[in-house]
C-alpha cells in the first residue's frame, strides 16, 4: 500500500470510529448535559420571545404602534424588547414618573397645609378685618374641614366679621390647565382646574369637582331631583330633564358648558329609574371653596356685616393665624393618587415640587424636578418629552425602556416599598388595593400578582410594572399601545395576556 493510500485508509478509519452510533446510555447522559447549557437556557428565552411575538401579532393591533419592554427585576437585565427604544404616548403610565418624582423630592412624610389667618383684630366678638383662607395645594380638603375652621373661629369668640372673606391661592401659579388638555376634557372630573386653594367632595380627593346627583320625583312631566355635594350657591343648575314613563326614557346626561359654572341636566327619567350620579368640575376652584367655606362660617353663627364680597389676594406678611389644617402625608396621598389615577393629584404634586425646589409652582418648574429624577432612575432625558404630571397629554413622550428601566433603579430607593404599594394590583376587588386593575387579570397566576399601573387616553392603552414568573423570579414589564381604533377592551385584553405569560414562565 503506498504512502497516500495508507493515509487516506488511516482518515476513513477515523471518520467511522467518529460517527459510529453510541450506546443508549451514553445518548442519554449526553441529552442530559445539553439541558442544562447556555443554549438550551436561551432555548427557554426563545419560548418565550415566540410566545410574545404571537401575541404582539394580534390583528387588534394592526396600524397601532406598540412599544414593549421587559427586564429581570433583579438585574435590569433587558429580556425581551420591541419598539422598546420608540418615544409613545404613555397616558396614565406618566404618573410613574410623577410620583418617583414625588418622592423622592418631597419625601414620603411631605404634608400640604391649609391656614385661615387674619389681619385684622378681634374685639369682643367682632373680627375688625378680613378673613383670609391660604390654599397651599392640599388636594384632600373638604368641606368637613371647613365646617372645622370655621368651629376653630367660633371657638374663639368670633361670631362677626367686619370685613371680606378673601382666597388666597398665590403658592401656586394662576395657570389653571395643563398647556395640552383638550378643551372637551375640561368639564369633567379627570381635567379638573388646578389652583393651590382647591376643594374634594368625598374621599376619593378629585380636587376641584361637585358631586351631581340625579334622582327620580314623584310625578310624570316634573323634572327629576337634583343634589349637589357640596351643596354651594357657586354653581348653577339649569335642570331640563323631565319625568316620563318606562317606555319614553332617555339616558340623563350632567355637563358643565365651557367656561362657566353652569351645570345643564338633560334627559328623560321614568319614576322608577336609578340614580344619576357624576363628578363635574368646576370653573375657578378658589371661589368655590371660598363659597362653601362662607356656608360653614354661617353654620356656625358667623355673620358678615360691612363688606360681604368674596375676594382673592395674598395674604399680608403682619396677619395672624387663627387656624391650620395639614393634610395626610404623602405615603397615603399616593394611594388614591395611583390606585384610582387621580389627575389632579398629578398635576399638583408637579406644580409642589417646583414650589419647593424652585419657589414657583408651576408646570414648568415641576416638569424640570421631574426631569431631573428620571435621570437619577436611568432614563435618558434627551429621549423624553414632559408636558404634564398626569398624562393627560397627548404631547408627551416615553419609550417603553426608558420606563423599564426607571422601574428597575427606583428599587434601590429606600421609598421603593411606598411606591410599589401605590400600584394596583391585578384581581383584587377592594378599590384602593386592586384600583384600576380591579376587574382585570382575576385568574392566578395574575391575580394578587401583577402590580401595574394603567394608563388610558383617546386612542392610547398602557401597562407597566412589576409581575414574579413562577419560578419565583421578579420581572419588569413596559406595555404602551398607540394608535389603536375601537373599543380599548381588546387592548387591555393583550396587556393582560403578556402579563399573564410572565406570570406562567418558568426561566
Amino acid at each position: 500500500m503506498s504512502i497516500i493510500n495508507k493515509r487516506i485508509f488511516v482518515l476513513l478509519l477515523f471518520a467511522i470510529l467518529i460517527f459510529l452510533p453510541l450506546s443508549g446510555q451514553t445518548t442519554n447522559m449526553q441529552i442530559t448535559a445539553a439541558d442544562d447549557s447556555p443554549q438550551s437556557k436561551n432555548s427557554e428565552s426563545n419560548t418565550l420571545k415566540q410566545k410574545l411575538d404571537a401575541i404582539l401579532a394580534d390583528d387588534k393591533l394592526a396600524g397601532t404602534v406598540t412599544g414593549v419592554s421587559i427586564r429581570k427585576a433583579e438585574t435590569g437585565e433587558l429580556i425581551y424588547s420591541q419598539n422598546g427604544n420608540t418615544r409613545l404616548r404613555p397616558a396614565s403610565n406618566m404618573k410613574l414618573l410623577t410620583s418617583s418624582a414625588a418622592l423622592e423630592t418631597l419625601g414620603a412624610d411631605y404634608q400640604f397645609s391649609t391656614e385661615v389667618w387674619t389681619d385684622g383684630t378681634i374685639k369682643g366678638n367682632v373680627l375688625h378685618g378680613n378673613l383670609y383662607l391660604k390654599g397651599k395645594g392640599d388636594p384632600t380638603l373638604l368641606e368637613e374641614d371647613l365646617q372645622q375652621f370655621a368651629a376653630a373661629l367660633q371657638k374663639q369668640g368670633i361670631q362677626n366679621i367686619k370685613g371680606n372673606l378673601v382666597g388666597d391661592d398665590t403658592w401656586y401659579d394662576n395657570v389653571r390647565l395643563s398647556e395640552d388638555l383638550n378643551w372637551s376634557d375640561e368639564p369633567f372630573y379627570t381635567g379638573a382646574q388646578v389652583s393651590a386653594l382647591t376643594l374634594s367632595p368625598d374621599t376619593d380627593y378629585d380636587a376641584g369637582t361637585v358631586i351631581i346627583e340625579v334622582t327620580p320625583s314623584d310625578q310624570i312631566g316634573k323634572p327629576a331631583k337634583v343634589r349637589m355635594m357640596p351643596e354651594n350657591d357657586y354653581i348653577t343648575i339649569n335642570n331640563k330633564s323631565k319625568m316620563v314613563g318606562e317606555e319614553e326614557a332617555k339616558d340623563i346626561s350632567i355637563t358643565r358648558q365651557h367656561g362657566n359654572n353652569e351645570i345643564v341636566i338633560d334627559g328623560q327619567m321614568p319614576l322608577n329609574g336609578s340614580t344619576s350620579k357624576s363628578w363635574s368640575s368646576v370653573w375657578e376652584p378658589t371661589g368655590y371653596t371660598l363659597d362653601v367655606f362662607k356656608h360653614s362660617l354661617a353654620e356656625e353663627g358667623i355673620t358678615f356685616s360691612g363688606k360681604t364680597d368674596i375676594t382673592f389676594s395674598q395674604t399680608p406678611e403682619q396677619a395672624q393665624l387663627l387656624a391650620q389644617k395639614k393634610s395626610m402625608p404623602l405615603q397615603e396621598l399616593l394611594i388614591p393618587f395611583m390606585k384610582l389615577s387621580n389627575n389632579g393629584h398629578g398635576e399638583i404634586l408637579t406644580k409642589e415640587m417646583g414650589k419647593v425646589e424652585f419657589g414657583e409652582g408651576s408646570w414648568d418648574k415641576g416638569l424640570q424636578v421631574t426631569e431631573s429624577v428620571a435621570a437619577e432612575l436611568g432614563i435618558e432625558t434627551d429621549t423624553i418629552q414632559l408636558r404634564d404630571g398626569s398624562g393627560m397629554s397627548h404631547k408627551t413622550y416615553l419609550p417603553a425602556n426608558s420606563l423599564s428601566q426607571l422601574l428597575y433603579h427606583a428599587q434601590e430607593k429606600s421609598w421603593f416599598p411606598i411606591f410599589e404599594q401605590s400600584l394596583p394590583i391585578a384581581g383584587i376587588s377592594d378599590r384602593l388595593v386592586g384600583g384600576t386593575l380591579r376587574s382585570r387579570m382575576k385568574q392566578k397566576p395574575a391575580k394578587g400578582n401583577v402590580k401595574a399601573k394603567t394608563g388610558s387616553l383617546n386612542s392610547v392603552s398602557t401597562l407597566s410594572g412589576y409581575v414574579t414568573a413562577k419560578d419565583g423570579e421578579k420581572l419588569i414589564f413596559s406595555i404602551l399601545v398607540n394608535n389603536y381604533l375601537g373599543s380599548s377592551s381588546g387592548i387591555t385584553a393583550i396587556e393582560d395576556e403578556i402579563a399573564s405569560i410572565l406570570a406562567k414562565h418558568e426561566f
